[in-house]
């Protein structure tokens, strides 16, 4: 993308009109449309004019940044299945939750299968079981969900999710922040 349709697009993303623009960065109107159409080159000056009137930076402006993702395909997902908690097959939806606010993960338990037994930390989880039954233990108490009820703790005591029927049980569980 040129530098003058990179600067219409952000002064268009700001509501800005041409005129506006031109007034804060102490420009002319004919040279803001000038630049837009890529038929004049800014000075190191005036661009740095432009971009603080754009309330950018220069480093902001240049950094080539794709498209964000928004749909995550079913082989993208990273399945997990760990040792110590036989039974259980975590499916990490969306990758690199380490940058997001939350996880969203598939879980499925096979019958008789009961995940981690986490320690209480900051947090919720919630979910909606898709499969089966499950019984969800929040410290000294229990609570069955069945397929299509959903659920939602605070993650301040010690919890986990068991599949105590003789069919696989499947969730959606969501956890924020992310813990894996």
């Amino acid at each position: 993308m040129k530098i003058g349709e990179k600067i219409k697009n952000l002064r268009l993303a700001q509501e800005l009109t041409q005129e506006d623009l031109a007034n804060r960065a102490d420009l002319t109107k004919g040279f803001i449309s000038l630049l837009e159409r890529d038929l004049q080159t800014p000075s190191l000056d005036t661009l740095e004019l432009i971009l603080n009137a754009l309330n950018t930076t220069p480093a902001e402006f240049f950094a080539e940044k794709g498209p964000d993702v928004v749909v995550f395909k079913p082989d993208q997902r990273v399945v997990i299945e760990d040792e110590d908690e036989p039974g259980v097959i975590r499916e990490v939806l969306i990758p690199g939750a380490q940058g997001r606010e939350a996880d969203i993960l598939l879980v499925t338990l096979k019958p008789g299968a009961i995940t981690f037994k986490e320690k209480s930390h900051y947090g919720d989880e919630c979910g909606l079981v898709r499969e089966g039954q499950i019984v969800i233990t929040l410290g000294k108490d229990t609570f069955k969900a069945s397929k299509g009820d959903a659920f939602y703790f605070t993650a301040d005591k010690k919890h986990w999710i068991e599949n105590r029927s003789k069919v696989r049980a499947q969730i959606l569980w969501i956890s924020a922040p992310p813990s894996f």
